[in-house]
């Protein structure tokens, strides 16, 4: 059992599961109100501590810097949300359900006196303490919760790069040549008077010209153009969340506004 003497040690510092595991850090620490021992310890968890799950402190040890309870991490960050009064107490209906979710005999620790509980007479409740033991002196510790924003890293959604082949009509317009007939005349003259005169005076005779053109004559190849690839950048935009926190209040009675006490008339 964790004395009263080693609060300070408790509170604010890490937590962890029977196998070492840490579960978060101490929050508050609640003392039975018969006994003045103490009885349950809340621990921060979840995101950047935005839970606080209740534990049984009775069986919890010191090792070295931190606090173990001999219950699964898991266990803990499941235990049930329980509500503490304005008073810093717990209700009989919450401390039973606390009991028996872990498992413990509420019954048994009830009407034992020598259980360690302190429960033989019946208390009402436990008495939360926030960051001091109370070793003596008058003065009354205020807290309020803060809250804790972070985000987390979820995967929105998947890019990918495709590529297809698509046809389309593409028109050029090129020069192409072709050879046509034309029937040249000429007189006979001296020059080529010989050669008109060689062979036989009258006869038949062919002569053929083969005509030449030029078609166009489509070729494609593959060139390359650009390359594509998929990058990612990371653009920041401003949210808004809302959430809840407490916070306490102290109120004093039989003194007026000033804090001095109000004599009667």
């Amino acid at each position: 059992m964790i004395t009263r003497e080693q609060i300070d040690i408790v509170l604010d510092h890490p937590v962890h599961d029977a196998r070492g595991d840490k579960i978060g850090d101490a929050r508050h620490v609640f003392f039975d109100d018969v006994t003045g021992e103490p009885e349950w310890v809340s621990v921060r968890t979840g995101l950047f501590g935005t839970s606080e799950s209740f534990v049984p402190i009775h069986d919890a040890a010191l090792v070295e810097d931190h606090l173990e309870v001999p219950f699964a991490k898991d266990q803990v960050k499941d235990a049930p949300n329980v509500d503490v009064d304005a008073g810093g107490h717990l209700s009989e209906q919450e401390e039973q359900r606390l009991y028996q979710y872990y498992g413990i005999d509420w019954d048994a620790s009830w009407q034992d006196p020598d259980s360690g509980t302190g429960r033989a007479t019946g208390t009402t409740g436990t008495t939360g303490t926030v960051g001091t033991v109370g070793t003596g002196d008058d003065a009354m510790t205020r807290s309020e919760e803060e809250m804790h924003v972070g985000v987390e890293r979820h995967e929105a959604g998947r890019a990918r790069l495709r590529k297809y082949v698509v046809t389309e009509e593409q028109q050029y317009t090129v020069p192409v040549r072709h050879e046509e007939v034309r029937v040249e005349r000429e007189p006979i003259t001296d020059a080529n008077r010989d050669r008109a005169m060689t062979g036989p005076d009258i006869t038949e005779a062919e002569h053929d010209v083969t005509l030449y053109e030029e078609q166009p004559v489509v070729e494609t190849r593959a060139v390359p153009k650009e390359r594509v690839r998929l990058t990612t950048e990371e653009v920041t935009e401003e949210e808004t969340v809302t959430g809840e926190v407490r916070k306490e209040r102290i109120e004093s009675e039989g003194t007026d506004e000033h804090g001095d006490r109000r004599r009667r008339p």
